[in-house]
């Protein structure tokens, strides 16, 4: 058995059902319990029934807890108080549809979209993406949370033809599976939370260039299909294979159109520094995916050509807010930096580490500037950090070279700051790589080895 609070019941009966034991006795706690004070008698009435629960849980036969955990906060249930297709309808065979229009209807109705038209994976566009690929359909690349769903070639290509990928992106989408599988990202934690995050996939590399995908204007917009389609495909992944299901699953209270899609590149050409994954230990010419769990985005303009002085004190401050993930939970910020603003800084004498530094030092928090009823929190996620004084300033981050330092975007007065989950998520990198686990050189590899 387990347990949860009564606003992840659904969450713990998916998961359950996805892990192939759909009457998991869940003993459920009460929601007030949890988010406001309570009187000393409701504590312990909650707390006796909890323990009741457990110990029937533990010593009742299991076919009468099958029996009365099967329909207990289903997932039906609580999708009936949900204005969205129902995910966990009794759905039958899906007939080929007559069109694009029928397609799209019955996908949505089964809850397999993220609301937006889709490309119908015919049989035909699916064998096409399997083209780039030299490993067998059936091959799992890695097991997506909180469903625990296999992510074979075939699921992967499925969702990659919906999100409207062309072919040769693949080989990148391949990779980008075993990342979120990757027990160090945390996708569950991802997946489940109320925070509104969403992975940010980062591309490095020469494949960048050989599939389009942008970091130049616009880099976090819209225009360009790879950036576009292959952050969708992520998003289809963790829906679909992962069993991420709004409201259901997905606990996020606002969400972002991040969750829509989240794809970019750097710019190592416009760069005056090593690019991301040179940082962390592969050679230029090896193609990468860095997956960051990012909260959101935040603009901030230097006002100016600037100094870099100038121009840090304005990311520095743009980064210092009380109410981010980063604050509770450490872990590490993301600083996106223009070439131009970029180029400022290298000119003057100052490296990557060098602005990781100035970040950590002056992106702080007055200790004073911390509400009393937010310090006990703080002060149990984050026991090392300096609370001698009202005047203590607190870093967001326990480790500088956590902060994750990219340069892309069209030269400008402009940089984005992207807070990000913290500790629960930390970032990662990893190669695009062939079957035999040598770094693919060109996507046109994985052609060559079929």
């Amino acid at each position: 058995m387990t347990y949860c609070t009564q606003r992840f019941s659904a969450f713990g009966r998916a998961e359950a059902r996805g892990l192939g034991v759909p009457c998991l006795p869940i003993i459920e706690i009460p929601e007030a319990f949890e988010y406001s004070p309570q009187a000393p008698e409701r504590v312990e009435e909650v707390a006796r029934q909890a323990i009741e629960d457990v110990i029937a849980a533990l010593t009742r036969p299991s076919e009468e807890l099958a029996e009365r955990y099967r329909n207990t906060y289903s997932l039906a249930d609580v999708e009936s108080r949900l204005s969205r297709p129902k995910a966990s309808a009794e759905q039958g065979p899906l007939l080929a549809p007559s069109g694009t229009i029928e397609a799209n209807d019955a996908f949505y109705d089964r809850g397999w979209t993220d609301g937006l038209p889709i490309i119908p994976p015919t049989e035909e566009a699916v064998e096409a993406m399997l083209e780039y690929c030299d490993r067998d359909r059936d091959e799992v690349m890695g097991k997506i949370p909180p469903k625990w769903g296999k992510a074979t070639v075939e699921k992967i290509a499925i969702n990659a033809v919906m999100a409207g990928c062309k072919p040769n992106y693949f080989p990148l989408l391949l990779t980008a599976a075993q990342a979120l599988a990757e027990p160090k990202f945390n996708l569950f934690a991802v997946q489940g939370t109320t925070n509104p995050v969403a992975p940010l996939a980062i591309f490095n590399g020469p494949m960048v260039k050989e599939v389009g995908i942008n970091h130049s204007f616009n880099v976090l917009g819209q225009g360009w299909r790879p950036n576009a389609t292959i952050g969708r495909a992520i998003r289809l992944m963790m829906i679909n294979i992962g069993g991420g299901i709004p409201g259901t699953t997905d606990k996020a209270i606002h969400g972002q159109p991040a969750k829509f899609s989240f794809c970019m590149a750097e710019g190592e050409d416009d760069s005056p520094w090593e690019p991301l994954h040179v940082e962390r230990g592969y050679s230029r010419d090896v193609s990468t995916i860095s997956l960051a769990a990012v909260t959101g985005t935040i603009n901030f303009a230097t006002g100016g050509v600037g100094t870099p002085l100038g121009i840090l004190t304005m990311a520095a401050d743009s980064m210092a807010v009380r109410g981010v993930n980063n604050l509770f939970y450490a872990g590490g910020p993301v600083l996106v930096l223009n070439p131009f603003l970029a180029e400022i800084l290298a000119k003057a004498g100052w490296s990557k580490r060098d602005v990781k530094r100035f970040m950590y030092d002056n992106a702080r928090i007055p200790f004073a500037r911390v509400p009393q009823e937010n310090r006990p929190l703080l002060m149990h996620r984050r026991p090392k950090l300096n609370y001698g004084s009202a005047d203590s300033l607190l870093p967001l981050t326990d480790n500088m070279d956590e902060i994750i330092v990219l340069v892309a975007g069209a030269k400008g007065v402009h940089g984005v700051i992207m807070h990000t989950y913290g500790d629960p998520t930390p970032s990662i990198t990893k190669p695009v790589l062939l079957k035999d686990g040598t770094p693919a050189r060109s996507v046109d590899d994985f052609r060559r080895m079929r």
